[in-house]
């Protein structure tokens, strides 16, 4: 597979985020030849390594190489950080750095082998639908490499004398991705393929039939007031399950998504049940005000 032939951005400047491993590097190496694309390369030193800041040399040497603009920042976050936490902060910076720049989008190196990685993970955490599908281009973040294998990054990089580093981290087991993609994920292979490629199924059809459900929710919504309230009438009459779904589907179009399913459930009641002139505090920045007939997201 020549990946260069295979991955495809619009035109636009984007920030690229580049960790020094070789996934972000091998995604830099093909970004910086695509027609009508610009780059600001970034790189957040979460500060749980104590050689971390050779990771930034490294991707600061190779921007300078290439020509392009380099941005970094340091997290500080210690050794006990966990995955989420790092997540997180990582996308703040990331964020930060595309509004202050005013870019088009943020690009990151997720690759075909990290969406049944998540997918995993996801089930392992009690995940609802969108958990399984949860790895694809959206919201401004672009992830052109979802289609292709670990392996063929690795030869990409090989064969075009690519430079990267290894992250001690992503052998510690303490971390559950890690556990996946190093014992269970390839146990599963090894002692049962048939299953594993039923996995690999589960997540397909998953994922064809989250585009169905919300195309559907999309429709329901549109009908709605504004973005921001809904017809309590409207939820009342739909099955508790599909409530829920479409509740999900308000919140997140409004911003609002660290929510579980414990949340989710409350959400779906109190829309459904709260008194009028009653307030449910999502958190210090977002809330659903209640009338007889509507409700209302309101972000402050």
């Amino acid at each position: 597979m020549d990946i260069k032939k295979v991955v495809r951005v619009p035109a636009g400047h984007y920030i690229v985020a580049v960790s020094g491993g070789v996934d972000s590097m091998v995604l830099l190496d093909v970004l910086r030849d695509l027609p009508g694309v610009k780059l600001t390369v970034a790189h957040f030193d979460h500060g749980i390594r104590a050689d971390s800041r050779e990771d930034r040399r490294l991707v600061e040497h190779t921007a300078k190489q290439y020509k392009l603009p380099f941005v970094y920042a340091e997290g500080n976050l210690g050794q006990d950080v966990s995955e989420d936490q790092a997540r997180k902060a990582r996308y703040a910076f990331l964020r930060k750095v595309q509004k202050d720049l005013n870019l088009d989008g943020i690009i990151t190196a997720h690759h075909h082998d990290d969406v049944l990685e998540t997918a995993t993970h996801n089930l392992l955490r009690g995940t609802g639908r969108k958990g399984m599908t949860s790895l694809k281009s959206i919201d401004g973040i672009l992830r052109p490499l979802l289609a292709i294998p670990k392996q063929n990054l690795l030869a990409h990089a090989y064969a075009n004398n690519i430079t990267w580093r290894e992250d001690s981290t992503n052998q510690n087991m303490q971390y559950r991705r890690n556990y996946i993609r190093h014992k269970l994920l390839p146990m599963l292979r090894e002692r049962s393929p048939e299953k594993f490629d039923q996995l690999k199924q589960l997540i397909r059809r998953q994922s064809e039939l989250n585009q169905a459900i919300d195309t559907s929710l999309h429709t329901i919504l549109h009908a709605q007031p504004s973005t921001t309230t809904l017809k309590r009438n409207d939820v009342v009459a739909l099955p508790h399950a599909v409530q829920r779904e479409l509740i999900g589907e308000w919140l997140r179009n409004n911003g609002y998504r660290d929510f579980g399913s414990k949340h989710l459930e409350r959400a779906t009641v109190a829309v459904k049940t709260a008194r009028p002139h009653t307030v449910m505090v999502l958190n210090k920045n977002a809330r659903i005000e209640f009338d007889r007939q509507h409700a209302r997201f309101v972000a402050s």
